[in-house]
């Protein structure tokens, strides 16, 4: 009786970042912080200190994220197999990711009002911004555009079609809403191949990677879409196209905020597009660096495995990427909600948080001696399994002792 009465017992099991989600919202508001702090600067007359503050959304990928990851550490908590289902359902995690577009959309208009102010006496500021603050300001823009395709990827992926609208509204700030396109029905299918742009090769740098993977993913998508339509007998030049449909939202948009404000807004708008999608690149290099999927004997390349991306349990990063970083499980489970994400035992695991690993990726040295013998030691020195940049394959080979 005792042995049937703690086989009926419900697991209880309780998701200790549960509020920690709603973290998430801080890039979106970020720019509202930081003029807050401007003002309150300003008031106790540290006006040489204050302009630092537009700088915040590189301050916290670059300087607050990772030191937070080091102290905290990785995660350590998986759901068990009897919540997942109550968890998948729970509608308040779905909520958390619908809440940070309309702070993203107002902090966007708060930043171009302040890019063309001409008088902030209400902020403590002398006549409008300088051009450091709004590079700054820009750049922090930037930082909330590419957790924002972060976002996106996080609906688009979902088939409720209200989800998939928002992913292609979320990508509109960057004019990237062709990764939509890409991400699911392209690097999914290609991931840890040689065919995949987004898949960074060992010995690739970042800043050969990223032409490649934009440019690459961009073709992808434009691909992809006019095969889909070919097969219903149209064309590729129509609102149906889903590449034209999402870039048509970012012209909508834009074209309404230089409307408001002016052309002056202009180059902001591009300056943040650019570094917005940037860091989504930067996060597609590291994700999946140097790693192979192998051909089976009928010469196709075998299913994705947790070997196949590179993890971090790092929590406070996972935080604000929505479990991003349990990789792994995502590309097994592409349709799984962010908080059912599990770290999944086999996955090769980075050194630290994403956030941390993005820095690493900008000085190709410091990546190479930090990443590349975690790629061998993975395969156990065996260079042949590596997914090797085609351009320096004789050499690296050689290096390592393969024919």
């Amino acid at each position: 009786m005792d042995m049937r009465t703690e086989r009926e017992t419900p697991v209880v099991w309780r998701d200790k970042k549960r509020y920690l989600w709603l973290l998430g919202l801080v890039p979106p508001t970020a720019v509202f912080l930081a003029a807050a702090l401007v003002w309150g600067f300003n008031e106790l007359g540290w006006e040489s200190v204050s302009p630092v503050w537009w700088w915040i959304g590189p301050i916290l990928v670059y300087g607050l994220l990772p030191v937070l990851d080091v102290f905290f550490g990785p995660d350590g908590q998986n759901p068990p197999d009897e919540v997942m289902e109550q968890l998948e359902n729970d509608r308040y995690y779905r909520w958390c990711t619908y809440a940070y577009i309309p702070f993203q959309l107002v902090s966007l208009v708060f930043a171009c009002y302040l890019w063309t102010a001409d008088d902030l006496t209400w902020l403590g500021i002398d006549g409008g911004l300088g051009w450091v603050s709004k590079v700054g300001l820009a750049l922090s823009i930037g930082v909330m555009g590419g957790i924002g395709i972060n976002t996106a990827h996080e609906l688009g992926h979902k088939k409720d079609d209200l989800e998939r609208w928002l992913s292609k509204v979320t990508l509109a700030q960057t004019f990237y809403g062709h990764f939509y396109i890409e991400h699911n029905r392209g690097h999914h299918v290609r991931v840890s191949t040689p065919e995949d742009p987004a898949s960074a090769r060992f010995g690739e740098t970042f800043w050969g990677f990223l032409p490649r993977s934009v440019w690459g993913s961009l073709r992808s998508s434009w691909e992809l879409e006019k095969a889909r339509l070919q097969r219903l007998d149209k064309g590729p030049w129509t609102i149906r196209n889903d590449v034209l449909n999402a870039w048509l939202m970012s012209v909508v948009l834009w074209g309404a905020l230089v409307a408001g404000f002016g052309w002056e807004v202009l180059p902001f708008l591009l300056i943040q597009g650019i570094y917005g999608f940037s860091l989504l690149e930067t996060v597609n290099y590291l994700e999946h660096y140097g790693l192979l999927r192998q051909k089976t004997a009928s010469g196709r390349y075998e299913r994705c495995t947790p070997e196949h991306s590179w993890n971090s349990d790092h929590i406070c990063t996972n935080i604000f990427l929505y479990h991003l970083q349990r990789h792994s499980d995502h590309h097994a489970n592409p349709t799984r909600r962010y908080q059912t994400l599990r770290s999944m035992d086999g996955a090769p695991n980075l050194p630290s948080g994403y956030a941390s690993m993005i820095t690493l990726a900008y000085v190709p040295a410091v990546w190479r001696r930090v990443m590349d013998r975690r790629v061998l030691d993975h395969y156990d020195g065996d260079i042949t399994r590596v997914n090797v940049h085609p351009s320096k394959r004789d050499r690296i080979l050689a290096r390592h002792g393969a024919a």
